[in-house]
This record gives C-alpha cells, sequence and structure tokens, in this order.
C-alpha cells in the first residue's frame, strides 16, 4: 500500500479513537452536570425553607423597648 494512504489511515484511526473518547468525556460531563443541577435546585429549596424558618422565629422575638 502508498505510504501516504497508511499514513493517513493512521491518523484517521487516531482521530476516530479521539472522538469516542471526547463523546464518552462529554456523556459523563452531562451527568455530572446534571446531577450537580438537581443537587443546586435541592440546596436551594432547602435554603428557601430555612430562611422561612428563621423569619418566622424573628416574628416571634418581641420587640424591645429603648
Amino acid at each position: 500500500m502508498d505510504p501516504e494512504l497508511d499514513v493517513l489511515e493512521a491518523k484517521l484511526a487516531q482521530l476516530v479513537q479521539r472522538l469516542e473518547a471526547l463523546r464518552e468525556e462529554n456523556r459523563e460531563l452531562r451527568q455530572q452536570l446534571a446531577t450537580r443541577t438537581d443537587e443546586s435546585a435541592r440546596l436551594g429549596e432547602k435554603l428557601g425553607a430555612a430562611k422561612s424558618r428563621i423569619e418566622a422565629l424573628l416574628k416571634q422575638i418581641p420587640e424591645t423597648e429603648s
């Protein structure tokens, strides 16, 4: 076979391998992003609930006259 074709074939094989690796990495990153997004939403809800509880407790504290 022509040496130039051999070189091109090797480069193409490397590109295909790199493409597959990048697709797998992209899949993993998308999964991590989804997990972090869910976690962020859950923590936001917990923060909102804590804020509501604190506000309710603050309303129960009698105001002192200075």
